[in-house]
């Protein structure tokens, strides 16, 4: 496979986008290289445009569960564009689409369609803030909510400290009322509140997959619920990346723990740009048209979405295995690499969450962005370019997870581990 052949259509790109590409981390520049153009995708394949074919561990960066062009879904979206790709109005198909997310998840009673996780995670704390009449909140180091600016926020001279800006462009007066504390550690966030008695909420990703794939403990989870409800704050469980994908109830198959406000992603549309978010009653209400906190969107619960969403929700559904066939394919593979590894004396740390995993070239396990940060990223740079070109489409950073969709079976996971074992060899020995 003769890789970096896309770079004439990487330059062509950059002419006329910013950076060649539409969103930052497709460019390739945490791993070097040139990201190969995709000119299609069928099951668990990619092909680029020369004709190269991948087995794909991002699908989508998580929202596809059932592989590429799943034959339902596909259906579902051609026979919704057939009536119209956009109206601007109510359908039937968003109440649908509510009703099997309502049912499938604890905790939320009403709920609200948005275009992105972005949205849903920037109109949760906006909800929030309105429900408790506060206006700080507390987030992770490590935890990506989307690119609003509130949530563009980096730790400040210290952990638990109100943070600075991320990224130019968000004003000190946004980034003021957001407090940063670190994932896994539960007295930092207690210091948040030591120094702000006008939290509004924690946001959190239970499962984090934005610093790899680095889920949170038990006692942490069940310690910041506690401190939630005694500082009158809201928990807001962000589950737009592990929503229906790292279980049919997200991380509640895992820790049991319902947040005052439930963020969804684009696996609630089958891969299509979608997100939501909802909760108890009595917070819900406060959105317009019933309250006063105004959100709008002319695409929110756009009908070829909420076509293909519904399919996927109804395919999950009805297949209780679903995500236990994809947990064994997930640690088959992270055992493969482990072992593989570990042949050529290089230590590997890996996790699993349903069909969500993630690994990093680590001597300690990762529990916190620092962590995450001190893997050896350019052990990780070289793994991801050895098995691009023998095949094997990795995320392209050593902060993202990788995923398992339904497509796979035992014959890609081994010949994966297979490929990874001889770059592992190439990198040790040459």
């Amino acid at each position: 496979m003769v890789l970096d052949c896309s770079i004439n259509d990487f330059n062509e790109a950059k002419q006329v986008i910013v950076g060649g590409v539409n969103s930052p981390v497709r460019a390739f520049s945490s791993v070097g290289g040139t990201p190969p153009f995709i000119h299609h995708a069928k099951g668990v394949h990619l092909y680029d445009e020369d004709g190269n074919r991948y087995i794909d561990f991002v699908q989508s960066w998580g929202p596809l569960l059932f592989g590429h062009c799943d034959s339902e879904i596909e259906e579902a979206i051609i026979e919704a564009t057939k009536k119209g790709t956009s109206y601007g109005a109510p359908t039937i198909a968003e109440t649908q689409l509510a009703k099997l997310i309502i049912s499938m998840v604890d905790g939320v009673d009403k709920l609200r369609f948005v275009n992105s996780g972005t949205e849903a995670t920037m109109s949760a704390i906006r909800l929030a803030r309105a429900y408790t009449k506060k206006d700080d909140i507390i987030k992770f180091e490590g935890c990506y909510h989307g690119h609003s600016d509130s949530l563009l926020v980096a730790a400040g001279s210290g952990l638990a400290t109100f943070g600075n800006p991320s990224s130019p462009g968000i004003p000190l007066s946004v980034s003021k009322n957001t407090l940063v504390a670190r994932y896994n550690d539960i007295e930092s966030v207690k210091q948040c509140f030591e120094k702000s008695t006008n939290i509004a909420a924690i946001i959190i990703e239970p499962i984090a997959g934005n610093m790899g794939l680095v889920p949170a403990q038990g006692e942490f989870l069940n310690a910041i619920q506690k401190l939630c409800d005694e500082k009158g704050a809201l928990l807001i469980i962000d589950e737009v990346m592990s929503g229906f994908r790292a279980s049919q109830s997200g991380s509640q198959a895992f820790y049991g723990i319902q947040g005052d406000i439930i963020t969804f992603g684009k696996v609630i549309g089958g891969g299509m740009p979608v997100g939501a978010f909802g909760g108890r009653k009595e917070i819900m209400k406060l959105l317009s048209p019933e309250g006063a906190v105004y959100q709008a969107g002319t695409l929110s619960g756009n009908p070829i979405a909420m076509a293909a969403g519904i399919t996927a929700l109804r395919k999950i559904e009805r297949d209780p295995r679903l995500y236990e066939r994809l947990e064994t394919l997930a640690n088959r593979l992270m055992d493969g690499f482990k072992e593989a590894a570990a042949q050529c004396e290089i230590t590997l740390q890996t996790v699993v969450r349903g069909s969500m995993f993630g690994f990093f070239f680590s001597d300690v396990p990762v529990k916190n962005f620092d962590d995450a940060q001190n893997a050896n990223k350019e052990l990780f740079a070289k793994f991801h370019y050895g098995c691009l070109k023998k095949g094997i489409y990795l995320a392209c950073s050593p902060f993202e997870a990788g995923f398992i969709c339904t497509a796979m079976n035992e014959e890609h996971i081994d010949m994966t581990i297979n490929i990874a074992s001889e770059v592992f060899k190439e990198i040790t020995y040459g």
